[in-house]
């Protein structure tokens, strides 16, 4: 009878203890989100970011503020989210850099992304967009290259930060394209576009949200994207596969991530919530206009994806001795 009132007992103390993460799941969240963008204003993972936050605080019935903490090439933001409480008040808009590359880079980055911070939805992948100076006396790729290999090292290009897809843009242009270019690392892309415009730098592999206005605007030139296809926002430029360098890709991603420890229930709420935001046809809409594609998928999926990243830009890092500045 004893052994009876024992298990009696624990069943109830389960059963509070799951009422209460019911509970929990139901109540989340508790009062405004925080999304972390860990770069400065005015930069394509800004622009995304804050337009999914804008959708998400509706689903959720809470303010979602974005707050950008940039330094370090998004080290900084992606380190304060590591050590926020795992409770999904505080969430990171993470990149390929932040996410798959600073490792190989940094030598105490402040965070560990595969130990520290847990993958809730993948949310877009974007290609880079090379642009340049309006005032650079070039119009295509080949006439770029050729400019360059006659001044060498005369002319810069600007990145989003060591190690990030845009500055990793560039290196891989060098090397295919044969041509000594300066790098010029910012703390996002915001200040970098900025200077391009005004003549500080002469070209950027930038984010294509970011990039497209500043195209369409005509405000600099659009020479070619790095995808594989060309973006329909942006016709007659061509993909840098079909502008003399035959095999060059490089995209970049975007993905919402959260502390490691933020319970089950909460990244599955967050999840299903992304992922009805990615599949609204006006979203999707909009990222196309910006020269991005929505992609969606279960933690996992964004896991895998992650990995498979991870393995690749760090063997190229490594090969080609980048470090961070």
């Amino acid at each position: 009878m004893r052994k009876w009132k024992l298990a009696g007992a624990a069943v109830a103390v389960l059963s509070a203890f799951a009422s209460t993460a019911i509970a929990d799941t139901v109540a989340y969240p508790k009062g405004p989100v925080t999304l972390v963008v860990p770069f400065a204003p005015g930069g394509s993972t800004d622009v995304i970011g804050r337009l999914l936050a804008e959708r998400l605080a509706v689903a959720l019935k809470q303010p979602v503020v974005v707050e950008n903490r940039s330094g370090a090439g998004g080290n900084i933001g992606a380190a304060m989210v590591a050590k926020a409480q795992p409770d999904g008040q505080t969430l990171l808009f993470g990149t390929t850099g932040i996410l798959a590359i600073n490792e190989f880079l940094y030598s105490n980055p402040g965070y560990k992304a595969d130990r520290d911070l847990r993958p809730v939805a993948y949310t877009a992948s974007i290609s880079n967009v090379l642009i340049v100076n309006k005032d650079l006396p070039v119009s295509s790729v080949a006439d770029l290259i050729k400019l360059a290999k006659a001044n060498p090292g005369k002319y810069s290009f600007a990145s989003s930060g060591a190690g990030s897809s845009t500055h990793l843009s560039g290196e891989l242009f060098k090397s295919m394209a044969g041509v000594d270019l300066m790098h010029v690392p910012y703390k996002g892309s915001g200040q970098a576009l900025v200077d391009l415009v005004g003549g500080q730098i002469n070209m950027i592999f930038d984010n294509a949200p970011s990039a497209v206005p500043l195209a369409q605007s005509g405000k600099v030139k659009a020479l070619a994207v790095t995808s594989a296809t060309p973006l329909s926002v942006l016709p007659g430029v061509p993909p840098l596969d079909e502008a003399g360098l035959k095999g060059y890709e490089s995209l970049s991603w975007t993905g919402v991530v959260a502390p490691a420890g933020t319970p089950q229930p909460v990244v599955d709420k967050l999840n299903k919530e992304l992922n009805a935001i990615l599949a609204d046809e006006s979203v999707r809409k909009k990222l196309t206009e910006l020269g991005a594609q929505a992609t969606g998928g279960t933690p996992q999926d964004f896991t895998t994806h992650i990995e498979a990243e991870r393995a690749k830009w760090g063997k190229l890092v490594k090969e080609a001795k980048i470090a961070a500045q």
